[in-house]
């Protein structure tokens, strides 16, 4: 059973049409704020019925362009510094105009690309200055000026740093979620080549071979035959289990990287295929059936590894023994597995050609071609090695070796 997800904020479960209408609620909320803060400041030194009377229009109608501010925070914002314009022509106080523009800043700082805020935040600074040395303050002085310059920067640098910080968020949860999404769709191509291609190699081999026998030696053709169908058996199994693994979200059995959650995904016929390093030799019996004796050599205190190093050795030793079926026309392979302490070192060597596969040969070019050294073909098989490596902090090497053959390495931290 899927793990059901937390329930959202309350604010998210409301419909898109109820949010909609809160947000522009919010809005007009704010601009009956304005309005209000405009009339008691205007009104200051003026009897309460004659300012309600005529100040009080003034102030509604002068706040009115903030209920758009939510679609449209550039144009009310330009709206609100040409009312504090007229506002100075007049003789009135400035500073509530200049202080809903710092809001609005804010807004533009998180809904808007960072040089319009800060051309914003420039432009109403500079207007302030304007206005303060336009307007006779014959009682003020500079340091009045520069305290209240002061205090107007202050709100309006808090103002942007809020947008931004808000803007930064949102930007950083969706770089992180595509990063998420493609290190996801990474983990499962290389769980589907990794599972696919070493059965898909096999039977390859083994059904040439059947071919190259069929008439002359016709017991030779079975055996290939039986190969592949155990092959291909196990290749389904294998795959099978990846993508069950895959779809459980489950952590209690297994945490959906293919392969970790061993038992109660059969292969059909009843048996669990474990992919870690306890199938290596059943690994190994399987290519051996494809023409190539594979010796394996374990080396250390054999003990129980984390699972993500053990699915990871059992990859990096199936896909070198793939890429040795496939493209090397090796007749022998050494597979050492070392333990030590606090690291385990897979070399896998093989006796074949390192270069491209000889002519007829099914393949994807040089075994350096998938993703190592010279940087032929277009495979993937050395590239998923590496990154399984490098996920897990370790250190990998591939290439051929002085003295003929190839060579794969790697020594993962456990």
């Amino acid at each position: 059973m899927d793990r059901a997800l937390p329930r959202p904020p309350w604010p998210s479960r409301l419909p898109t049409g109820v949010r909609s209408a809160a947000r522009s609620a919010l809005t007009w909320c704010a601009a009956a704020l304005f309005a209000l803060l405009l009339f008691a400041v205007t009104s200051a030194g003026t009897p309460p019925l004659t300012g309600l009377g005529a100040r009080g229009l003034p102030a509604v109608l002068l706040a009115l362009p903030v209920g758009a501010a939510r679609r449209r925070p550039a144009a009310v914002f330009g709206v609100l510094l040409a009312e504090s314009c007229a506002a100075a022509t007049l003789g009135a106080r400035t500073w509530p105009f200049f202080l809903a523009a710092a809001a609005l800043v804010g807004v533009l700082a998180a809904t808007r690309p960072p040089r319009t805020a800060l051309a914003a935040a420039g432009a109403e600074l500079a207007l302030w200055s304007a206005q303060w040395w336009t307007a006779a303050h014959p009682n003020d002085g500079l340091s009045d000026f520069l305290s209240t310059s002061a205090a107007l920067a202050a709100a309006v640098a808090i103002a942007w740093l809020a947008g931004n910080s808000l803007r930064q968020q949102r930007e950083y949860a969706a770089a992180r979620r595509a990063q998420e999404l493609t290190a996801e769709r990474l983990r499962i191509a290389r769980e589907v080549h990794d599972t696919v291609a070493h059965g898909l190699g096999v039977i390859a081999i083994q059904a040439g071979a059947a071919q190259l026998v069929l008439d002359a030696r016709p017991a030779d053709a079975r055996t290939a035959l039986a190969a592949i169908e155990t092959t291909s058996r196990e290749s389904l199994a294998g795959l099978r289990r990846m993508l069950v693994a895959l779809r459980r979200t489950d952590t209690g059995d297994g945490d959906g990287r293919g392969g970790h959650g061993r038992g109660g995904c059969g292969d059909g016929g009843g048996r669990a295929a474990d992919v870690g390093l306890e199938a290596v030799e059943r690994l190994a019996g399987t290519v051996e059936r494809a023409g190539v004796r594979v010796e394996v050599h374990w080396e250390g205190e054999r003990r129980p590894l984390p699972p993500e190093a053990d699915t990871a050795a059992f990859r990096i030793v199936q896909e070198s023994l793939t890429n040795t079926v496939r493209h090397s026309g090796a007749r022998h392979c050494r597979v050492r597995l070392r333990y030590g302490e606090g690291a385990l070192a897979i070399e896998v060597v093989d006796d074949g050609r390192a270069g491209p596969p000889a002519e007829g040969r099914s393949g994807n070019g040089s075994r350096n071609g998938s993703g190592g050294e010279s940087g032929l073909g277009t495979g993937l098989g050395i590239a998923g090695m590496r990154e399984r490596v490098a996920l897990l902090g370790g250190r990998f090497a591939a290439g051929p070796r002085p003295g003929g053959g190839y060579r794969v390495a790697a020594e993962l931290p456990v």
